[in-house]
C-alpha cells in the first residue's frame, strides 16, 4: 500500500486511529455541551437528541471546508512541516496525538467541560516549541508561527467573553419584550419528566441543531487538520499537495509572483528584504520546473509554496519595498492568503478525511454526555438552568461559533457556551447565583489545558526525537 514498508504502515494506521479518537473524544465531550440544555429540559429525550446533534455535527463537518484545520497547521515550523525524515514526522505527530487525548479523557473522566480545541492547540504549540530546544534549529523560538499563535488565541478568547456578554444582553432584552405571562413560562425551571410547550421545545431544538451544525463546521476541521498532518509527515511525497493535475492549474498565479516580485527595486534594502526576494524567485523555478516534470516531487513543492508564501508576507510587512498598492494587494492575494492562490496546492484536505473526522465526531457525540450535560445543567449557577437561559446560551454560542468559522479561526465549544450559560445566571440573579465551587474548576481546567498539554506535547516530542536519534 502506497509503497511503503509494513512498519511505517502500521504507524500510519496506528496515528489515523489516534486522530479518530482524539475527534470521538471531542464529540462526547465538547457536543456534549451542545445538548446538555435539550436534554436538561426534557425537549428531547436523551439518545434521540445526541443522534440529531451527531448527525448535524456531520453534516457541519462534511460543508465547513478545511479553513480553521489549516490555520493551526502553521502554528509549526515550516521546516516541520517539510521534513524530508519520516521519523521525525512521526515524532511529531505521536506526541500531538498522545498528549491531547491524555488531557482530554482525563477532563471528560473529571466532568470539567475544559476545551479540546484549547487541547490541540496546546500540543501542537508543545511540538513547536520542542522544536525550538533542538540543536539544529538555529533561530530559537522563532521557530513557531507566533503571528498565527496570536491570531488563533485572539479567537480562542474572545470567543467566550462574547458568549458571556451577548448571553447577558439577550436576556436583559427577553426580560424587557415580553409580557408577564410568557415570562413565568421562559423563566420557569424544567420539572423533571415534564415536556415545556411546544413552541419552547421547538426554539431548543433549533438552538441545539445549530450549535452542532458549527461545532461540526469548527471542531471538525481541526480534526481534519490533524489528519493532514499526519498523512503529510509519513506519505509526503502523496499528500504533500493536491494533485499534480491541480498544481498545473497554479502557473499563471506563479508567473503573476513573479512579474510583481521582479518590479521590486533592490538598492537600498536590507540584506533580509534581498534574501526574501532571492528565495522566492528561486523557489518561482522549483515550481516552474514541477510543471514540467509529471514526476514531480510533491514535498519538494510544498516546501517551495510554503517559502514563498512566507518570504512573500514578510516583504509586505517591510516599510522599504517599493511596490504600488495594486501589487501589494495582488501579492498577498496570490502567495500568502489560506485555501487561495498558490496556497489552494497545500491547503487541501481528500473527501475521505473529511468523512473520517465527520463520522468519527458524530458517533463520539452518542456517547458519554451525561458528565458534561449535569455540569453545565445544574453545577454553573445555584439555580437550575430555565428555558430561556438554555436557549439565551446556545443561541450566543452558534453565533459566536459560525462567525469564527467564516473568518476561519478556531474557537471553543466548551468556552463559548459554558460563558453564555454564566452569562445567563449572572444576568437572571447577578454573580451571587454563580456555583463558585464549580466555575473555579472549570476556570482551572480552561487555565490549565494550553500549560500542560504544551508541556505533555513538548516533552514526549523531545522524548520520541531522542529515541530516533
Amino acid at each position: 500500500m502506497f509503497g511503503i514498508e509494513a512498519g511505517l504502515l502500521a504507524i500510519l494506521v496506528v496515528a489515523l486511529l489516534f486522530a479518530c479518537l482524539f475527534e470521538f473524544i471531542n464529540g462526547f465531550h465538547d457536543t456534549a455541551n451542545a445538548v446538555a440544555t435539550v436534554i436538561y429540559t426534557n425537549s428531547l429525550k436523551p439518545n434521540h437528541a445526541v443522534i440529531w446533534s451527531g448527525l448535524m455535527n456531520f453534516l457541519g463537518v462534511v460543508t465547513g471546508g478545511v479553513g480553521v484545520g489549516i490555520s493551526i497547521i502553521y502554528l509549526l515550523p515550516v521546516e516541520l512541516l517539510i521534513d524530508q525524515n519520516i521519523y521525525h514526522s512521526i515524532a511529531m505527530v505521536m506526541a500531538m496525538l498522545i498528549s491531547a487525548i491524555i488531557w482530554n479523557f482525563g477532563t471528560w473522566y473529571l466532568g470539567l467541560p475544559s476545551s479540546s480545541s484549547h487541547t490541540l492547540i496546546g500540543a501542537i504549540l508543545g511540538v513547536g516549541l520542542g522544536y525550538a530546544l533542538l540543536p539544529e534549529n538555529t533561530i530559537g523560538l522563532a521557530a513557531v508561527n507566533w503571528e498565527k499563535a496570536q491570531s488563533v488565541f485572539t479567537g480562542l478568547l474572545l470567543a467566550p467573553l462574547l458568549g458571556f456578554s451577548m448571553a447577558i444582553a439577550l436576556m436583559f432584552l427577553l426580560k424587557n419584550s415580553i409580557n408577564k405571562k410568557l415570562q413565568r413560562i421562559v423563566f420557569s425551571e424544567p420539572k423533571k419528566g415534564t415536556v415545556p410547550p411546544t413552541w419552547i421545545r421547538l426554539i431548543l431544538i433549533g438552538t441545539c441543531t445549530l450549535v452542532s451544525f458549527f461545532h461540526g463546521k469548527n471542531d471538525g476541521q481541526k480534526g481534519i487538520g490533524l489528519v493532514m498532518l499526519i498523512l503529510i509527515g509519513i506519505l509526503p511525497t502523496i499528500y504533500g499537495i493536491t494533485s499534480i493535475k491541480d498544481f498545473r492549474k497554479l502557473e499563471p498565479e506563479v508567473t503573476s509572483i513573479d512579474a510583481i516580485v521582479s518590479k521590486i527595486d533592490t538598492i537600498g534594502l536590507g540584506s533580509s528584504e534581498e534574501s526574501q526576494i532571492n528565495s522566492i524567485k528561486s523557489n518561482i523555478l522549483v515550481l516552474q520546473n514541477a510543471f514540467k516534470d509529471e514526476n514531480a516531487n510533491k514535498l519538494e513543492i510544498r516546501g517551495a509554496i510554503l517559502s514563498i508564501s512566507s518570504n512573500s508576507k514578510k516583504l509586505l510587512q517591510s516599510e522599504n519595498i517599493n511596490l504600488s498598492s495594486r501589487d501589494k494587494k495582488e501579492l498577498g492575494l496570490l502567495a500568502t492568503k489560506e485555501e487561495k492562490g498558490i496556497r489552494k496546492a497545500t491547503d487541501y484536505a481528500p473527501l475521505w478525511v473529511i468523512l473520517l473526522i465527520s463520522i468519527s465526531l458524530g458517533l463520539g457525540t452518542m456517547i458519554g454526555w451525561k458528565r458534561i450535560v449535569v455540569t453545565v445543567g445544574e453545577k454553573i449557577g445555584k439555580t437550575h438552568l430555565t428555558y430561556a437561559q438554555g436557549a439565551s446560551a446556545e443561541l450566543v454560542a452558534a453565533i459566536t461559533i459560525g462567525l469564527a468559522t467564516g473568518f476561519g479561526m478556531p474557537v471553543s465549544t466548551t468556552h463559548t457556551l459554558s460563558s453564555g450559560i454564566a452569562g445567563s445566571m449572572v444576568a437572571n440573579k447577578g454573580i451571587k447565583n454563580l456555583q463558585s465551587g464549580t466555575v473555579k474548576s472549570i476556570a482551572l481546567a480552561w487555565v490549565l489545558t494550553l500549560p500542560v498539554s504544551i508541556f505533555l506535547s513538548a516533552s514526549l516530542f523531545l522524548l520520541f526525537r531522542w529515541l530516533i536519534g
